[in-house]
């Protein structure tokens, strides 16, 4: 005679889908990638590099008696300008880089109102732009001082546009890398998001100001188009600059700027949201 084991059947504890729970898988989903360290450094970099760039150019210029416009603030103003590609190219990838991969499927699976996964990722995004950009424009500002102290010294951190410098290039940066979340998850297919987000940030602008000579309305829409308003936030009220822009249109205000990126934005993760739920992952 056999006896029959019998065992008890486990209890298995199921927690509610909350967007706490969310937001922190997401988080730890963004860092297990290696390409977000990668990237991360990249941006860092660039930033170091461009403000280096400038420091040397505005020494040269100072040693060979040359006044070519150029300012401490402009060192540190101008770093975001090769940052926001790597952040719009990781905005982008945070969420096309799942559907290239079939993980989507897991992360709508796990989240079925599908919205609190958007939302997790776009926080995620803006917090870890806006850091990278404070701290890359900090790292600037260390690292240049030392190159400008013959001609005038660094920036005044008193000054209210170099606080402006500091904050708004990480407000910007974290635009910028919603923007791309928001282009990934439209396109969902990272070669053709990247060059979307690229297109929208970098050479629409270039075609306008091609263009707008034969066509004025080009030129009335310019300062509305979406990094030439957000960058008004990081805009460098300078002899140097007024000279780079003439015989261009009047821009925004620097916070107005802002606002009118932010509009782009929310539109397009609206447009997000609601393709999120309609369409298959």
């Amino acid at each position: 005679m056999t006896a029959q084991a019998t065992t008890a059947p486990r209890t298995v504890t199921v927690r509610p889908v909350t967007f706490p729970r969310t937001l922190r898988s997401e988080w730890i989903k963004f860092w297990s990638l290696r390409s977000t360290y990668w990237a991360i450094a990249a941006t860092v970099v660039a930033m170091v590099l461009m403000s280096l760039l400038m420091a040397v150019g505005m020494s040269q210029s100072a040693e060979s008696g040359f006044d070519a416009g150029l300012d401490s603030t402009m060192v540190i103003g101008l770093s975001y300008s090769m940052a926001q590609l790597v952040i719009a190219v990781l905005g982008v990838l945070m969420i096309s880089g799942e559907y290239s991969t079939g993980m989507i499927r897991s992360t709508l699976t796990a989240v079925p109102r599908r919205i609190p996964a958007l939302a997790a990722k776009a926080i995620v995004i803006t917090v870890v732009a806006f850091v990278v950009g404070v701290v890359g424009v900090a790292l600037s500002y260390v690292l240049t001082m030392p190159m400008l102290s013959d001609v005038g010294g660094a920036a005044d951190l008193g000054d209210a546009d170099t606080l402006r410098m500091f904050w708004g290039t990480g407000l910007y940066l974290a635009a910028v890398g919603l923007f791309g979340l928001a282009v990934g998850a439209l396109v969902r297919h990272s070669a053709g998001a990247i060059a979307t987000a690229v297109g929208f940030l970098l050479l629409l602008p270039i075609v306008f100001q091609l263009a707008m000579g034969a066509l004025e309305w080009l030129r009335e829409a310019y300062p509305y188009l979406p990094t030439v308003a957000g960058e008004r936030i990081v805009a460098l009220d300078s002899p140097g600059m007024e000279m780079a822009t003439a015989g261009m249109p009047p821009l925004l205000d620097h916070w107005a700027g802002l606002g009118v990126f932010a509009i782009y934005i929310a539109v397009a993760l609206l447009a997000a949201a609601v393709l999120l739920r309609r369409r298959d992952a």
